[in-house]
């Protein structure tokens, strides 16, 4: 089948299925007479895997690693699972930052609400974010 062919069964577009060759996820052989890339239906299954592993968090550099365990007759299973509670841990860190940030956001707004606009005049830009300390943090 045609890049358009597997994009349309995979549901991506021909621009995915021409990235993940460029990137080698996927490995189409070539018709002989006028070098199209040509595709067999396991290919298809090997695209829904990638968007499955891109769904849960995995990048494109780590679904290869998982490929590459599985094409070598290892089991990718301990990896996938190393990788994802890593991952987990990360957004756990991420989240903890974004919810603080949040707060930060919130408390000068509130505290900003009733204080007058400012203009610039050579010492001071906006004396709201002016006014906002570390211990306002």
């Amino acid at each position: 089948m045609t890049v358009a062919e597997l994009a349309h069964f995979a549901r991506v577009t021909p621009d995915t299925v021409r990235y993940y060759v460029r990137i080698g996820l996927l490995n189409p052989d070539r018709h002989p007479e006028n070098d199209y890339k040509l595709f067999a239906g396991g290919d298809i299954k090997r695209v829904r895997f990638i968007r499955r592993a891109k769904s849960l968090g995995y990048t494109l550099a780590e679904i290869e690693q998982i490929l590459e365990h599985g094409m070598h007759g290892h089991s990718p299973c301990p990896l996938v699972r190393k990788i994802i509670q890593h991952r987990i841990q990360e957004n756990r860190i991420k989240l903890k930052e974004m919810n603080a940030l949040q707060q930060r956001m919130e408390s000068a707004l509130r505290r900003w609400q009733d204080m007058p606009d400012g203009v610039p005049d050579g010492d001071s830009i906006c004396h709201l974010i002016e006014a906002f300390t570390d211990e306002d943090a």
